[in-house]
């Protein structure tokens, strides 16, 4: 199989032509995208060669701490994002969104470590780091619409809420069925994507590693268990965060508080 072309920055800076074209057009159809198109390009190379270049040393040095680091600095962007979304107006949001980011993340990734690549070293930054990132992308979308759901549904029916705590159920019992609506529309994305791998689309990591003469079916394999990965973080995810924001929303004496 024929070896990966690989690209310099001649070739980036050919690829730069199709964002020219793109601003023309946006130009020509007055859409008023032109600024947003050359700055979404710009941020785009400079944070993946910022990127390309980090991975490049810690991939040489090898070294748990680093990798360590670099995983709490992806968790800790990861929930600042997803808070964001759902709502920054909630007290102590930020760092609850942040323990199930990270436990969701730590559980997949022991899980798919110690059963299914074992690689020699727990902290080997060439499985973790791209697999921590697959992971942490989907757990934050996915915590994020769930949680966003969760808080709207939440709001516009305060009063359907009160009723049934008046009636003498539980703060679990009254925003259940919300709760189990949020969760479900989190995992939407996902399922979607799930259904159609292979038929509609191909999915990003199984076309890299095709571009880098990767076997078909070693490549489909990891696409496999990839998408395995990301079909458990995202329940996980969105299950803590719905749990977490749920109890946001009482007080001590099991009241509903407005936001």
């Amino acid at each position: 199989m024929e070896s990966l072309v690989k690209l310099d920055f001649s070739h980036l800076a050919l690829g730069l032509g199709m964002i020219a074209i793109a601003v023309g057009l946006s130009s020509w159809q007055k859409l008023g995208l032109e600024g947003q198109l050359a700055i979404a390009a710009l941020r785009t190379m400079i944070q993946l060669l910022g990127v390309g270049y980090i991975l490049a040393f810690v991939f040489a040095g090898n070294n748990p701490w680093v990798v360590l680091a670099i995983l709490i600095v992806m968790v800790t962007t990861a929930a600042i994002v997803t808070r964001n979304r759902i709502s920054p107006k909630i007290p102590r949001l930020l760092p609850i969104i942040w323990a199930a980011i990270c436990f969701s993340m730590a559980l997949t990734l022991t899980y798919v470590n110690l059963l299914i690549i074992q690689p020699e070293r727990w902290y080997e930054p060439q499985y973790l780091i791209p697999l921590a990132g697959i992971v942490l992308g989907n757990a934050m979308n996915g915590g994020a619409i769930a949680g966003e759901r969760l808080f709207s549904s939440i709001n516009s029916s305060q009063l359907e809420i009160e009723t049934h705590l008046s009636l003498g159920a539980t703060p679990q019992q009254a925003v259940a069925q919300y709760r189990r609506d949020a969760v479900r529309a989190g995992l939407i994305p996902t399922l979607n994507v799930m259904m159609v791998a292979g038929i509609v689309t191909l999915p990003g990591s199984i076309t890299g590693q095709l571009l880098s003469g990767v076997d078909p079916l070693q490549a489909a394999a990891y696409q496999i268990l990839i998408m395995f990965m990301v079909a458990f973080t995202n329940t996980v995810s969105a299950l803590l965060v719905t749990h977490g924001l749920c109890q946001q929303f009482f007080n001590q004496n099991d009241q509903l508080r407005k936001f």
